[in-house]
């Protein structure tokens, strides 16, 4: 299945997010020894980074692109994989932050408020990102008529929509296209050398019982993941992007 994404897309990655009501523990302690432990499991991990708001731990960045990153902020916990040769590789990573950052970081399941997986997927686009956008998901459609192609230039193209996929469980998709144009890029018309994203949200907002059931709860919103990106983001959403962008 991976193949089928890098082949419709420049670049392709699976991340993860934890989300707490309350801050998690940012003691040089807790983070460092967290940190340590993830590098046990995936010795890759081995640059320390801070920002403002975040502490990460990072792969090195190969000649594929391929690397992996563990993120600390406020409230979240995140974790990404960016170009991995299989989907097994990416969520090995994203087990290991949820079996392990409980124990370091006080992490309860009352504290818990949602768990989510993303698929992305990175087209590189040169011109008006936006009407590559609307060419490709919007031009026929009823909604399209708004826009005059002969007169109209589209401006801000980045359609969202969500969708719920087990109320029981609280599980949520949402699927939404970024076009990365600013409104000062059009006037004048300039476009910077950025991609076309697509983003795939599984998102579960159900209570987690305990904290042993995360690493379950994150295979169910894979399958999710992977069943929504086959059956329907590649072929109504990718498909025709990048078919838009070879055309012009």
């Amino acid at each position: 299945m991976t193949d089928s994404f890098h082949n419709v897309c420049r670049d392709f990655y699976v991340n993860q997010k934890l989300t707490m009501k309350m801050d998690l523990p940012w003691g040089r302690e807790a983070v460092l020894e967290l940190f340590d432990r993830l590098r046990v499991g995936m010795p890759s991990l081995q640059e320390l980074k801070r920002q403002d708001h975040e502490i990460s731990l990072e792969s090195a960045e190969d000649d594929q692109r391929n690397y992996a990153w563990v993120a600390l902020r406020q409230t979240s916990l995140r974790s990404g994989s960016v170009n991995p040769t299989d989907l097994n590789e990416a969520y090995r990573l994203h087990r290991l932050v949820l079996e392990t950052a409980p124990w370091f970081l006080s992490i309860r399941p009352l504290d818990i408020d949602h768990l989510e997986m993303v698929f992305g997927f990175d087209f590189e686009a040169e011109g008006n990102r936006d009407a590559i956008i609307f060419d490709a998901l919007l031009a026929d459609s009823p909604l399209g008529g708004l826009i005059e192609r002969d007169r109209d230039v589209p401006a801000d193209v980045q359609p969202f929509i969500g969708l719920s996929l087990d109320q029981e469980e609280g599980v949520q998709a949402f699927v939404e296209i970024k076009s990365r144009t600013k409104g000062a890029d059009m006037t004048p018309l300039r476009f910077p050398s950025e991609p076309i994203s697509v983003f795939l949200t599984v998102r579960r907002t159900a209570p987690i019982a305990k904290l042993e059931d995360l690493p379950a709860a994150m295979a169910a919103l894979a399958g999710h993941a992977e069943r929504l990106a086959e059956e329907r983001v590649i072929p109504s959403v990718l498909v025709p992007i990048r078919n838009a962008i070879l055309s012009r």
